[in-house]
């Protein structure tokens, strides 16, 4: 599977197939419903959508512990701190409000 931007092409192989009819598909991508993978919106655009609406700059560690929250975990984070005891900064619940405003907008919640 390859990933540009918003468009997704995934190529399938069929070979070595022996078949002595063909059957013929055609699917028109207008009529499918939205998927998954053209649902989800990348930090960079989630950031970018709050700023041009609401003027208010969020980290991508506000944006990870509101995914987090909702079930959202794509992967685990290599940026942790090295002293176990420090805590990160929680999201403050005005900017927590707006996340969320996004995620439903791109159908993530």
């Amino acid at each position: 599977m390859w990933e540009s931007g918003n468009t997704v092409e995934s190529i399938v192989l069929l070979s070595k197939l022996h078949a002595k009819q063909n059957i013929e598909v055609e699917l028109a991508m207008s009529e499918m419903d939205l998927t998954a993978a053209e649902s989800k919106a990348t930090y960079e655009e989630i950031k970018e959508y709050i700023f041009e609406r609401h003027n208010v700059k969020v980290s991508s560690l506000y944006i990870a512990q509101i995914k987090q929250k909702y079930g959202i975990i794509e992967r685990d984070c290599y940026n942790k701190p090295r002293d176990k005891e420090s805590k990160p900064p929680q999201c403050p619940l005005e900017k927590e409000t707006l996340i969320e405003e996004v995620l439903r907008h791109f159908k993530m919640i």
